[in-house]
Formats: structure tokens, C-alpha cells, sequence
């Protein structure tokens, strides 16, 4: 018999992925909206924000991953 985790296990570590990968651009965006209505700068840190967002939520999930399967 195969020695499985707990499903409870899984949906944790679904959650943290997708919160992690949902939360990192979102955070960018209202960072970079609120660095632009400061310098009156429109566009620009909100785009520089997003991809922020984007790798920090990208590089956490490979971190979280890595640690989880032992490949750290």
C-alpha cells in the first residue's frame, strides 16, 4: 500500500499556491497605483507593480514547492 498524504495536506498547499500566485500581482497593483497617485506618474509604477507582483508570486510558489518536496 502506498503511503499517501492527507488530503487536507494537498488543499493547503493548492491554497498557499494560488494565494501566493494571486496575491503577489494584486499587491503590485494597488502598491503601484498608490506610488503613481504620490508622483503623478500614471501608468509607470503601476506596470513596474505588476511584473513585480508577478516574479515575487512566481519565485514564492518555486520556494514553497521546492521546500515542500524536498528539492531545496
Amino acid at each position: 500500500m502506498k503511503d499517501s498524504k492527507p488530503p487536507f495536506q494537498a488543499m493547503a498547499l493548492t491554497s498557499a499556491i494560488v494565494s501566493q500566485l494571486a496575491g503577489g500581482p494584486l499587491a503590485g497593483v494597488y502598491l503601484g497605483k498608490w506610488i503613481d497617485s504620490q508622483f503623478s506618474t500614471e501608468p509607470t509604477f503601476l506596470i513596474i507593480g505588476i511584473f513585480l507582483g508577478l516574479g515575487a508570486g512566481t519565485y514564492g510558489t518555486i520556494h514553497l514547492v521546492r521546500t515542500y518536496t524536498g528539492d531545496d
